[in-house]
Protein backbone atom coordinates (compact mmCIF):
# COMPACT_ATOMS: atom_id res chain seq x y z
CA UNK A 1 0.00 0.00 0.00
CA UNK A 2 1.48 3.32 -0.98
CA UNK A 3 1.49 6.56 1.02
CA UNK A 4 -1.37 8.05 -0.99
CA UNK A 5 -3.64 5.07 -0.24
CA UNK A 6 -2.74 5.18 3.45
CA UNK A 7 -3.54 8.89 3.61
CA UNK A 8 -6.88 8.29 1.84
CA UNK A 9 -7.81 5.50 4.26
CA UNK A 10 -6.84 7.67 7.24
CA UNK A 11 -8.99 10.49 5.87
CA UNK A 12 -11.98 8.17 5.50
CA UNK A 13 -11.52 6.84 9.03
CA UNK A 14 -11.47 10.39 10.40
CA UNK A 15 -14.65 11.28 8.52
CA UNK A 16 -16.38 8.15 9.81
CA UNK A 17 -15.26 8.93 13.38
CA UNK A 18 -16.64 12.47 13.03
CA UNK A 19 -20.04 11.21 11.80
CA UNK A 20 -21.02 10.27 15.35
CA UNK A 21 -20.71 13.92 16.40
CA UNK A 22 -22.82 15.32 13.56
CA UNK A 23 -26.50 16.08 13.76
CA UNK A 24 -29.03 14.05 11.82
CA UNK A 25 -29.61 17.04 9.52
CA UNK A 26 -25.88 17.25 8.72
CA UNK A 27 -25.74 13.52 8.04
CA UNK A 28 -28.76 13.72 5.75
CA UNK A 29 -26.93 16.35 3.69
CA UNK A 30 -23.86 14.09 3.47
CA UNK A 31 -26.10 11.14 2.55
CA UNK A 32 -27.59 13.17 -0.30
CA UNK A 33 -24.09 14.03 -1.53
CA UNK A 34 -22.95 10.41 -1.46
CA UNK A 35 -26.04 8.60 -2.72
CA UNK A 36 -27.60 11.25 -4.96
CA UNK A 37 -30.96 10.93 -3.23
CA UNK A 38 -32.40 12.02 0.09
CA UNK A 39 -32.54 9.55 2.96
CA UNK A 40 -36.02 8.60 4.12
CA UNK A 41 -34.60 7.73 7.54
CA UNK A 42 -33.96 10.05 10.46
CA UNK A 43 -32.35 7.28 12.49
CA UNK A 44 -28.86 8.48 13.38
CA UNK A 45 -27.21 5.06 13.70
CA UNK A 46 -28.65 3.94 10.36
CA UNK A 47 -27.28 7.09 8.66
CA UNK A 48 -23.85 6.62 10.25
CA UNK A 49 -23.65 3.03 9.02
CA UNK A 50 -24.88 3.77 5.49
CA UNK A 51 -22.57 6.77 5.05
CA UNK A 52 -19.59 4.84 6.45
CA UNK A 53 -20.32 1.92 4.10
CA UNK A 54 -20.60 4.26 1.09
CA UNK A 55 -17.36 6.09 1.93
CA UNK A 56 -15.51 2.78 2.18
CA UNK A 57 -17.10 1.41 -0.99
CA UNK A 58 -16.10 4.51 -2.94
CA UNK A 59 -12.53 4.41 -1.63
CA UNK A 60 -11.83 0.69 -1.73
CA UNK A 61 -14.22 -0.49 -4.39
CA UNK A 62 -17.72 -1.85 -4.25
CA UNK A 63 -18.82 -5.46 -4.65
CA UNK A 64 -17.67 -7.19 -7.79
CA UNK A 65 -20.25 -7.82 -10.50
CA UNK A 66 -20.01 -11.54 -9.74
CA UNK A 67 -20.74 -10.93 -6.04
CA UNK A 68 -23.72 -8.69 -6.92
CA UNK A 69 -25.15 -11.34 -9.25
CA UNK A 70 -24.73 -14.02 -6.56
CA UNK A 71 -26.45 -11.84 -3.95
CA UNK A 72 -29.36 -11.15 -6.31
CA UNK A 73 -29.64 -14.86 -7.08
CA UNK A 74 -29.75 -15.74 -3.39
CA UNK A 75 -32.33 -13.03 -2.69
CA UNK A 76 -34.58 -14.26 -5.49
CA UNK A 77 -34.41 -17.86 -4.25
CA UNK A 78 -34.82 -17.06 -0.56
CA UNK A 79 -38.10 -17.16 1.27
CA UNK A 80 -37.55 -13.80 2.95
CA UNK A 81 -39.28 -12.99 6.22
CA UNK A 82 -40.15 -9.44 7.10
CA UNK A 83 -40.25 -10.21 10.82
CA UNK A 84 -38.86 -12.84 13.16
CA UNK A 85 -40.97 -15.92 13.83
CA UNK A 86 -43.18 -15.38 16.87
CA UNK A 87 -41.73 -18.46 18.58
CA UNK A 88 -38.24 -16.91 18.36
CA UNK A 89 -39.54 -13.85 20.18
CA UNK A 90 -40.99 -15.94 22.98
CA UNK A 91 -44.57 -15.15 21.99
CA UNK A 92 -47.21 -17.83 21.96
CA UNK A 93 -48.40 -18.58 18.44
CA UNK A 94 -51.85 -19.53 19.75
CA UNK A 95 -52.84 -15.84 19.80
CA UNK A 96 -51.32 -12.47 19.30
CA UNK A 97 -49.47 -10.84 22.19
CA UNK A 98 -51.68 -8.83 24.51
CA UNK A 99 -50.32 -6.02 26.63
CA UNK A 100 -50.40 -7.15 30.27
CA UNK A 101 -52.05 -3.83 31.21
CA UNK A 102 -55.12 -4.66 29.12
CA UNK A 103 -58.16 -6.05 30.85
CA UNK A 104 -59.33 -9.52 29.85
CA UNK A 105 -61.67 -9.92 26.88
CA UNK A 106 -65.27 -9.50 28.01
CA UNK A 107 -64.44 -6.65 30.39
CA UNK A 108 -66.51 -3.49 30.07
CA UNK A 109 -64.67 -0.21 30.56
CA UNK A 110 -66.69 2.82 31.66
CA UNK A 111 -65.75 6.45 31.92
CA UNK A 112 -67.47 9.81 31.95
CA UNK A 113 -66.08 12.28 29.43
CA UNK A 114 -67.56 15.74 28.86
CA UNK A 115 -70.68 14.73 30.83
CA UNK A 116 -71.19 11.69 28.59
CA UNK A 117 -71.08 8.08 29.84
CA UNK A 118 -68.59 6.08 27.76
CA UNK A 119 -68.85 2.28 27.60
CA UNK A 120 -66.24 0.19 25.79
CA UNK A 121 -66.29 -3.61 25.48
CA UNK A 122 -62.90 -5.37 25.47
CA UNK A 123 -62.78 -8.00 22.71
CA UNK A 124 -60.22 -10.67 21.83
CA UNK A 125 -59.12 -8.64 18.80
CA UNK A 126 -59.84 -5.03 19.78
CA UNK A 127 -62.32 -2.75 21.49
CA UNK A 128 -65.96 -2.11 20.64
CA UNK A 129 -67.47 1.34 21.09
CA UNK A 130 -70.90 2.26 19.72
CA UNK A 131 -70.91 -0.76 17.40
CA UNK A 132 -67.52 -0.01 15.82
CA UNK A 133 -64.42 -2.10 16.55
CA UNK A 134 -61.10 -0.31 17.13
CA UNK A 135 -57.64 -1.88 17.21
CA UNK A 136 -56.45 0.03 20.27
CA UNK A 137 -57.70 1.94 23.28
CA UNK A 138 -55.89 4.98 21.94
CA UNK A 139 -57.96 4.82 18.76
CA UNK A 140 -61.16 4.72 20.83
CA UNK A 141 -59.99 7.65 22.96
CA UNK A 142 -59.05 9.64 19.84
CA UNK A 143 -62.49 9.00 18.32
CA UNK A 144 -64.29 10.05 21.52
CA UNK A 145 -62.21 13.14 22.32
CA UNK A 146 -61.17 14.29 18.87
CA UNK A 147 -57.57 14.61 20.07
CA UNK A 148 -54.60 12.28 20.57
CA UNK A 149 -54.77 10.39 23.85
CA UNK A 150 -52.90 7.50 25.38
CA UNK A 151 -55.63 4.89 25.74
CA UNK A 152 -54.39 3.65 29.11
CA UNK A 153 -54.44 7.20 30.48
CA UNK A 154 -57.83 8.01 28.98
CA UNK A 155 -59.40 4.91 30.55
CA UNK A 156 -57.21 5.18 33.69
CA UNK A 157 -55.65 1.71 33.31
CA UNK A 158 -52.34 2.29 35.03
CA UNK A 159 -52.19 -0.93 37.02
CA UNK A 160 -54.17 -4.06 37.75
CA UNK A 161 -55.72 -2.22 40.73
CA UNK A 162 -56.87 0.59 38.40
CA UNK A 163 -58.81 -1.70 36.06
CA UNK A 164 -62.56 -1.33 35.96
Amino acid sequence: MNAQNQAEIASIRREIDHLRHKTVAEMKVRYLELFGEASRSNHKQFLVRRIAWRLQALAEGDLSERARERALSLARDADLRLSAPQRALGVSTAGRHRDSRLPAPGTILTRTFRNQAITVHVLDNGFQYEGAVYRSLSAVARHISGTQWNGFSFFQLHSAAGRK
